[in-house]
């Protein structure tokens, strides 16, 4: 088995034994494309790597011998055009299936991947250029998308090709005519061309809910820390095939859609929609034969207000959930409807999963689990302490004595933001939780999200938790409202289901559900009803923009 080569894989019987004995081995210039799915193409070439279907009804089956014969057509071709190791190049591609060819076919030439979401505006790509020095974006043929890139162009200068698929336009390459008429093998570069364990693969620019996104630097390692991911986490099955929901715009792409999955075995699925629609997405399930599935809570919410006894999930062994918390009332549910524990992990752009509900563990609804192999986790207090169990803090990682396989290199061009986060041997991930007598760790919010009233520390999430139980709420934000008696009072931004409406006496009710099901302290003193939440390009929601507004409308 090929995941015998890069780690020391075995059954292990507990949790203790995994996180105490698993490693990594990390080979000399180490390369994906090259060591795992060319290794895989030369061995077994028929392997099914990918199965993509979309919502108008196509579908294309993928070997690994394709992968290979097409990332390196795309290889050729880019380098043709002058493309050369360390070179960033832009992808938006959805989830299109050239969006495997392209990445494969960088990590090939040793250029720097550069995912990002087809829903950027002229000027989220102007900084995105300019900020990394893109020379290339390889894009979707839609118009839109391709007008935001040319409007973009004439105020980033380092842009020199870009490329598209799936159509011509004027001042445009095309990548299938490209792929046509370049070579199908492609060797692998040695020397100052050849690619170190070190080196750039992938930039990821954070969703940036504050301030400008930051770039995220991973090295060439960096998919082997994802074995834990797959193999261990999503359980992903030697012959199975996986469903991560993402766009490949996002870091989370590479967590479900690639690297692990294929390390442990598994094969890909992919659904390329533009609309969620909760009974596609199971018919989907169902008509391929889905064995792993992974998504954000967002999509389980809508989920289980389907009918699952209309769809054939009897391949679906085992569901993951990240991203955000998940609520317990939606983990219930949908082990009413499946019979399947929803289990949970954390983790950031930054990294790997760094905590999880591994196999061997119970999950416990709304905890993140436990932390990974590798990784030395703590919660910490302003000072610096490690806190006790019970006690909210701040989630760091110990990289004094190691430094986990999967974090990121630092911020690109930001020694000073890298230095921010990640100095006197630990990473501040920003995020808070605390921990329970049996080691598990839970969620709490970001560092500034955490709201005190009244000499009290509630996290928005498990009042948020709270009022999703309550069929009248579909989603809702918590956030903290400055009180000059209390400090800081909790308020709901609450959109509603379509058989409510807003009114005083659902403003009680919701109070009133929360006292019930938290304390009594932790209640939403007040509640906003609103058509829809603010959120980033990636789906998470901007508490700091309902701050803000509310700071606004106190001044005027």
């Amino acid at each position: 088995m090929l995941l015998d080569r890069f780690c020391n894989y075995r059954e292990f019987t507990s949790y203790e034994d995994f996180v105490e004995n698993f490693e990594v081995k990390i080979p000399e210039n180490f390369n994906y494309a090259f060591d795992v799915v060319d290794e895989i193409a030369a061995t077994d070439p028929e392997r099914l790597a990918m199965v993509w279907c979309d919502a108008h009804g196509n579908h294309r089956d993928f070997t690994f011998g394709d992968m290979k014969r097409y990332s390196n057509q795309v290889a050729n071709y880019l380098k043709s055009l002058g493309i050369k190791k360390g070179d960033p190049v832009l992808l938006i591609l959805k989830r299109r299936y050239e969006f495997w060819f392209s990445l494969l076919a960088l990590h090939k030439i040793g250029a720097i991947a550069v995912p990002a979401t087809h829903l950027l505006t002229a000027k989220d790509i102007i900084y995105r250029i300019n900020a990394a020095d893109i020379k290339m974006v390889i894009s979707v043929g839609e118009p839109e998308v391709l007008q935001h890139i040319e409007a973009a162009e004439k105020e980033a200068p380092s842009l020199q090709w870009k490329l598209m698929i799936a159509g011509k336009r004027e001042g445009w390459l095309s990548l299938e005519a490209g792929m046509k008429n370049a070579a199908d093998t492609f060797t692998r570069p040695t020397g100052a061309e050849g690619t170190t364990n070190d080196d750039i693969s992938l930039l990821y620019f954070t969703s940036g809910t504050t301030a400008y996104p930051k770039m995220v630097r991973h090295n060439f390692t960096y998919p082997l820390g994802h074995i834990v991911t797959a193999k261990f986490w999503q359980n992903v099955k030697e012959g199975g095939l996986h469903l991560t929901v993402a766009d490949t715009g996002w870091a989370k792409a590479v967590w479900g859609k690639i690297y692990g999955q294929w390390l442990a075995g598994s094969a890909v699925f992919v659904y390329d929609y533009d609309k969620f629609v909760p009974k596609d997405l199971l018919q989907v399930i169902a008509d391929y034969g889905v064995t792993t599935f992974c998504a954000p809570p967002t999509i389980y919410r809508f989920l289980i207000r389907e009918d699952f006894s209309r769809y054939n999930l009897e391949k679906l062994e085992y569901c993951v959930i990240a991203g955000e918390p998940l609520n317990p009332e939606v983990y219930a549910q949908f082990l009413k409807q499946t019979g399947l524990k929803v289990r949970e992990a954390y983790g950031q752009t930054e990294m790997t999963v760094a905590i999880g509900t591994f196999p061997w563990m119970e999950p416990k609804p709304g905890a993140m689990g436990k932390p990974s192999p590798g990784y030395d986790i703590d919660i910490i207090d302003e000072d610096g302490n490690s806190c006790e169990v019970g006690e909210t803090g701040e989630i760091v990682i110990r990289t004094d004595r190691r430094t986990p396989v999967g974090l990121f290199a630092g911020y690109y061009r930001d020694q000073e933001k890298t230095d921010e986060v990640w100095h006197d041997g630990i990473y501040h991930t920003g995020d808070t939780a605390w921990r329970d007598e049996d080691g598990y760790f839970w969620f709490v919010g970001r560092t500034d999200d955490v709201i005190k009233s009244s000499g009290y520390r509630i996290g928005p999430f498990e009042v948020e938790s709270a009022l999703i139980e309550h069929p009248a709420v579909l989603e809702c934000a918590v956030t903290a409202v400055p009180d000059p008696i209390r400090g800081q009072v909790v308020k709901a931004s609450v959109v509603l289901t379509a058989d409510y409406t807003p009114c005083d006496q659902l403003v009680v009710e919701l109070q009133e559900h929360v006292k019930r099901v938290t304390a009594p302290y932790k209640y939403p003193r007040i509640i906003e009803f609103l058509p829809e939440l603010p959120k980033t390009i990636s789906g998470k929601i901007r508490r700091v923009e309902i701050r803000d507004k509310d700071h606004q409308k106190k001044q005027e």
